[in-house]
């Protein structure tokens, strides 16, 4: 069954369109492009802004001109994963998608429901002719998933909404009020490389098969970080046998758990039975640790021919001992808002190749001295083996306003529809609402979405089912815009 024939046909065409057109962060020229023309073709003013948002305004339905203003928001970028054995190009192909029961997924790749549902959502009411609405300024952000340029850059200046509904959250009985902050944290540190001692063999390990996700909603679900295991794997072995490092390749992306990781060690060819046997022994260690949350979890071994040279003994103990002591996983819980991070890191990326050594961690917080604390702590790991560090992407929180007219009326809604009370809380997640919130001082804001699953990960995947809910929730709020004050 194809998408274009679920309901609502509206919604599920146009991601189908908008999941045809390239669109990583950075490089969202083609989807920024087929924005502007959607717009223009619906006859609707088409703004970009300085920093390549897109804007769409379309006036009130008759009789509801009355009504404040609503700003509708979603980020055109998706986050562009594979699994190692799909063979897809992310440049020029159009998401494959497969409808699975209640589930749409991808073929091997990120699915892009991350935020292309929201995306969807918002192009379906502009194109509407039978939608009672207010007037709607719909806000198409750039690259929220590598930094939240485009919310960091937005011009408030075309705004006049006084409510901002941002549909960027993935449970559907959840309205957000509250996020985490972030900040990068990127280091480089030049080793020194010998020769690979005569008579060694290659071997490269392979860390596959884990379940990775959203670094920050899924840090505290005790998924395995591919990075921190094979360190485990490395540090075990070096303290039984001795080896040369000559590479270390881990994770993709700054805001995913890692997925993947591999390593090429050399060792005296004499060894080779006693350390593939002691490799082997302590995997079934970390796949029994994880065997309960990491079912597909494997290490592989595999000998291979390399030139490369290998690290000096005294940078690879140096680095191994900096990598198995710094933080990932969640640093603290909040004490105000039960079941939520407060404060966490992922080690995101390890790179280990020509001489230099590589990392890449997102810190989340949402309070912003307990993440200064958290990117402190990375820092001074890094810093003391003598690694320069770059903290960069700085973004703040969004404070939580409970007691907000939006909220209010949100939760009265959703009872009254589906006869229960929704979750209100805060995520542990980078919505750009609390950037917004800098550039539209006075707006009021919430965030609700539908049910997406395994966001940043090949695995991802959105609950037909709970689209529906959403466009229909979506749609008896908009009959609820408030008279305008």
């Amino acid at each position: 069954m194809s998408v274009r024939n679920l309901e609502p046909k509206a919604l599920w065409n146009h991601f189908a369109d908008l999941n045809a057109v390239p669109r990583p962060s950075k490089k969202e020229e083609r989807v920024i492009q087929f924005m502007v023309d959607f717009g223009k073709q619906l006859g609707l003013e088409t703004i970009v802004d300085r920093i390549q948002n897109v804007i769409i305004k379309k006036p009130a339905t008759a009789g509801m001109e009355n009504r404040t203003t609503l700003i509708l928001q979603s980020h055109l970028d998706m986050v562009h994963q594979k699994n190692e054995a799909t063979v897809f190009d992310f440049e020029t192909q159009g998401i494959e998608m497969i409808v699975d029961g209640d589930w749409v997924k991808a073929n091997g790749t990120t699915l892009g429901a991350d935020n292309g549902i929201g995306v969807a959502a918002i192009m379906a009411l502009l194109a509407s002719t039978d939608i009672q609405h207010p007037a709607l300024e719909a806000m198409f952000t750039i690259d929220e998933e590598t930094g939240m340029t485009g919310a960091k850059e937005l011009d408030g200046s075309h705004f006049s909404g006084k409510i901002l509904l941002n549909l960027d959250t993935e449970d559907d009985d959840e309205l957000s009020i509250g996020c985490a902050g972030g900040i990068d944290t990127n280091t480089s540190y030049k080793y020194n490389q010998v020769s690979v001692n005569e008579g060694f063999v290659k071997l490269k390990i392979n860390i596959k098969g884990l379940l990775g996700g959203h670094s920050g909603m899924d840090i505290d679900k005790g998924r395995g970080n591919a990075n921190k295991l094979m360190t485990r794997l490395l540090y075990q072995l070096s303290s039984l046998v001795e080896f040369q490092l000559i590479s270390f390749d881990g994770g993709s992306l700054r805001n995913a758990i890692p997925r993947e990781s591999n390593c090429v060690i050399a060792f005296n060819k004499e060894q080779n039975q006693e350390i593939v046997a002691k490799i082997n022994e302590f995997a079934t260690v970390l796949i029994n640790e994880y065997k309960l949350i990491e079912p597909n979890f494997v290490v592989t071994t595999e000998h291979v021919i390399s030139d490369e040279k290998a690290l000096d003994q005294k940078d690879f103990q140096k680095i191994l001992n900096t990598l198995h002591c710094v933080h990932n996983g969640v640093f603290r819980m909040s004490p105000a808002i039960k079941d939520l991070v407060e404060a966490s890191s992922s080690l995101a990326r390890v790179i280990i190749k020509d001489g230099e050594f590589i990392t890449q961690s997102l810190q989340r917080s949402s309070v912003e001295t307990s993440k200064d604390d958290v990117a402190n702590s990375i820092r001074a790991a890094f810093e003391n083996m003598g690694a320069a560090v770059v903290q960069t992407g700085d973004y703040p929180g969004w404070q939580p306003n409970p007691s907000s007219p939006i909220v209010s009326l949100m939760a009265d809604l959703y009872h009254e529809l589906y006869n229960e009370a929704p979750q209100i809380k805060a995520c542990h997640a980078g919505l750009e609402c609390g950037i917004l919130g800098k550039h539209l001082p006075g707006v009021d804001m919430i965030s609700f979405g539908p049910n997406i699953r395994a966001a940043h990960s090949p695995d991802e995947k959105v609950q037909i089912s709970s689209v529906q809910k959403f466009w229909g929730y979506l749609l008896a709020t908009i009959e609820r815009t408030p008279l305008a004050q």
